[in-house]
C-alpha cells in the first residue's frame, strides 16, 4: 500500500465522525461528481477541479486533494478550505491546486447562490474555447446554453489573485462560463444542478467539433426564433428548479454505482 493510500484509509473512518450530516451529504455528492467525470473521460489527469460549498455560515468549500486522480476521490479525502485560502481540513496533507483555489474561491465568494462549481479541460471543451465565436447554435444541446454563456479571456495559468475580479466580472449573473483557450465551467444551486449543466455543455461542445469536422461552409445555425424558444423552454434549468435535474442525477448515480460505491467512503 502506498503512503497516500495508507493515509486515506486511516482518515476514512474519522472524517465522517467530525463533520455534520449536511456536510457529509455534500461530500458524497461531490465525490460522485468527480467519479462521474472520470467515467465520462472528462479528466485532465490530476488537473482541473470541482468544488462545493460546505453548508453553514462559514465560507468554506470542498475541493480535491492535489495529486489524486478523479477516480481516487472519496467523500473522506476532499479538502476543506475557506475563501481566503486557509486549509481547514486536509486529510491527506497534500494541499490543493493553486489555480483551483483562485478560480473556485473567487466564484464562491462573489456568488453565494452557486453551491457547486465544476471546471474541465476536455478536448472538445478546450477546442470550442479556442474559437473566436465560441459556442455556436448548431444543436439542441447548444441552444440550452447559447443565450446565457459568458466568456473570460485567457490571462495565463490562473495563479494570480488579481485575475479573480475579472473572472467574477465576466461570469456576471450567469452560471455558464467558457474560459477562452482553457476550458469550461458551470455552477449550480447544488452539485446535481452544476453537473447537469456541465453534462449538457460538454455534449454541445462534442457536437460542435464533430459538425465542424465536415467543413464550416456546411454548418447550419438554428434560426433566431428557435434560439429564443429554447431559451424560454429551458429557463427552469437556470435556477435549478426543473425536476428533470434530480431525475438526471438519480440516473447518473445508478450508472456510477454499477462501477462501484467506494466514492461514498
Amino acid at each position: 500500500m502506498s503512503a497516500l493510500s495508507a493515509v486515506s484509509t486511516a482518515h476514512q473512518s474519522t472524517t465522517r465522525e467530525r463533520v455534520s450530516a449536511a456536510e457529509w451529504e455534500v461530500r458524497v455528492k461531490l465525490a460522485a461528481a468527480y467519479r462521474l467525470a472520470a467515467l465520462f473521460r472528462w479528466t485532465d489527469h490530476i488537473y482541473t477541479h470541482f468544488s462545493a460549498r460546505v453548508p453553514g455560515p462559514e465560507e468554506h468549500f470542498l475541493i480535491n486533494s492535489f495529486g489524486l486522480l478523479f477516480d481516487e476521490i472519496t467523500a473522506s479525502n476532499l479538502v476543506k478550505v475557506d475563501v481566503d485560502g486557509t486549509i481547514i481540513d486536509d486529510p491527506l496533507g497534500v494541499g490543493i491546486n493553486q489555480a483551483g483555489y483562485v478560480i473556485h474561491s473567487a466564484i464562491h465568494r462573489a456568488r453565494p447562490d452557486l453551491q457547486a462549481v465544476l471546471h474541465t479541460h476536455t478536448r472538445d471543451g478546450a477546442a470550442v474555447s479556442a474559437q473566436k465565436n465560441g459556442l455556436l447554435p448548431l444543436s439542441q444541446h447548444a441552444l440550452v446554453y447559447y443565450s446565457r454563456v459568458a466568456y473570460h479571456s485567457y490571462e495565463g495559468v490562473a495563479l494570480d489573485l488579481d485575475e479573480q475580479a475579472r473572472l467574477v466580472e465576466h461570469l456576471g449573473e450567469s452560471n455558464i462560463l467558457i474560459l477562452r483557450n482553457h476550458g469550461l465551467l458551470t455552477g449550480g444551486v447544488s452539485v446535481e444542478h452544476a453537473f447537469r449543466e456541465l453534462h449538457g455543455l460538454e455534449r454541445a461542445c462534442n457536437i460542435q467539433i464533430a459538425a465542424q469536422a465536415g467543413g464550416n461552409d456546411d454548418l447550419l445555425h438554428a434560426p433566431e426564433a428557435a434560439i429564443e424558444k429554447v431559451r424560454q423552454q429551458t429557463a427552469a434549468f437556470i435556477d435549478g428548479s426543473n425536476p428533470g435535474i434530480q431525475r438526471h442525477w438519480d440516473a447518473l448515480i445508478r450508472q456510477l454505482d454499477r462501477e462501484g460505491t467506494d466514492y461514498r467512503d
